[in-house]
């Protein structure tokens, strides 16, 4: 009598974007049929998939830090009979450095690049016959989404929701439009019956994800092409489906119907990230931006008057090829006029095959750590008394998980603020009123006071 076959153990680790968080959970998804279960650790697991990205040097070159690790622990695995172990590298830094990585490392045996993860039950057939190409590599998105299967393996009352991918901005810092290629925007249709499954498996709360996900422009069901706004109302009909996020955006295709869109559908969160990178016209022209300072302050008073409450976030770049001490503080000048709840910053990256790479005047590392320090001061500083700002006021909570300690759940905000409390488990996967009575250091506090649903 023949046993019940053991299951295939998989270890995704996941670098960067929303966006990749998404592509790894659709690569557990492809490989379900194939019996491969999640592991926690990397040594336990037969599949091993590094899900890359490619935005920043030192995210890079530990992908190969990494592989070293894992090409010792298989010999260490395979050592003790435990069998071998698979090793794949997905995501950007596949589709940019495919053979580099091969060569570099031969211990892996699969790249995959992002658009190319539903081969990935092929590839591993190939892998264990030692035959056929071990890279995949192609760019056409349409053709992985439609192969993806429907089915989606849900962890909580929060999902991701790829709605767009690729970019045609071509900023000159930037990597993405040569490793996820050119804007693809989902059908509607698909991602209507997706965002319905997702209700109907008892996620509350979508994220709308792309690399420019405000180009959204996908083909509707009356032949017509709709714009985010659009979509987004549609979504929020959906039964269930209590709040609507998306990132990332890009203020050029910040348009009416979206600005309006978040002060006329209460399921869109009044939470924004909008990058602006620098506060420089100079070095705004000089990253290929397309907005002016003086544009972007223009358009945050518009959506700010349109939903007066509204939470906003930014992405900033410091120590640009030939930033001047007057450009960055110009970009002081606009964190402080903009008032940002959060934000994200870094110092400028060199990366391969982008103009910005080659440009003249490349600021002194020590000059982009100063300059990062004082930016990164202010914007704690706003993010703090955007925190203090909430304190005393009753918003509605949707939990997420159980807390670090007994008794304790924890969920979001409407800002996206991070909230705990005192409460029952049943409230997991439900949205309640919380009144906020403190600021930690990376989370508020709060008092319960009625269960919403």
């Amino acid at each position: 009598m023949t046993g019940t076959p053991s299951p295939k153990r998989l270890h995704i680790k996941t670098f960067g974007c929303q966006m990749n968080v998404y592509d790894s959970e659709r690569m557990a998804d492809v490989l379900a049929p194939l019996g491969y279960v999640a592991s926690e650790r990397p040594e336990d697991a037969d599949l091993v998939i590094l899900n890359t990205c490619h935005i920043r040097e030192k995210a890079a070159e530990k992908v190969y830090s990494d592989l070293g690790r894992l090409k010792e622990m298989r010999a260490e695995r395979e050592a003790a009979g435990g069998g071998r172990m698979a090793i794949a590298v997905a995501g950007c830094v596949a589709q940019a450095e495919g053979a580099e990585i091969l060569h570099r490392q031969p211990a892996v045996d699969l790249v995959v690049g992002p658009q190319a993860y539903q081969q990935l039950p092929d590839l591993i057939a190939r892998i264990g016959g030692a035959k056929g190409e071990r890279i995949a590599s192609d760019f056409a998105a349409e053709a992985k989404f439609d192969a993806l299967p429907k089915a989606r393996a849900i962890h909580g009352p929060t999902a991701f929701l790829t709605v767009q991918e690729g970019c045609d901005k071509f900023c000159t810092f930037c990597v993405v439009p040569y490793t996820r290629g050119a804007e693809y925007s989902r059908p509607v249709a698909k991602i209507v019956e997706e965002a319905e499954r997702l209700a109907d498996q008892g996620v509350r709360e979508v994220t709308l994800l792309g690399q420019n996900v405000n180009a959204y422009e996908g083909e509707g069901p009356d032949v017509g092409v709709w714009s985010l706004a659009r979509l987004i109302r549609r979504l929020a009909k959906i039964e269930g489906l209590d709040r609507i996020r998306y990132t990332t955006s890009h203020p050029r295709d910040m348009g009416d119907d979206l600005i309006a869109a978040h002060g006329e559908v209460a399921a869109l969160m009044p939470y924004l990230h909008l990058p602006v990178q620098s506060g420089s016209d100079r070095v705004l022209k000089a990253m290929n931006r397309a907005h002016t300072a003086q544009s972007y302050l223009d358009l945050i008073a518009r959506i700010r008057a349109a939903r007066p409450d509204i939470a906003i976030s930014g992405d900033f770049i410091v120590g640009f090829p030939g930033e001047t001490e007057a450009d960055f503080e110009a970009t002081l000048d606009l964190v402080r006029q903009v008032r940002h709840a959060s934000a994200f910053s870094f110092k400028y990256s060199r990366r391969p095959g982008t103009p910005a790479a080659g440009m003249a005047d490349q600021v002194d590392e020590e000059v982009k750590s100063e300059r990062l320090a004082r930016l990164q001061a202010l914007l704690v500083e706003q993010q703090q008394a955007f925190n203090a700002s909430t304190l005393g006021r009753t918003v509605p909570i949707l939990f997420e998980r159980a807390g670090r300690e007994p008794g304790q759940i924890v969920g979001r905000s409407p800002y996206l603020q991070g909230v705990w409390c005192e409460g029952p488990s049943r409230l997991i996967g439900q949205i309640a009123e919380v009144e906020l009575t403190m600021v930690g250091t990376n989370a508020l506090a709060g008092r319960l006071v009625e269960a919403l649903a």
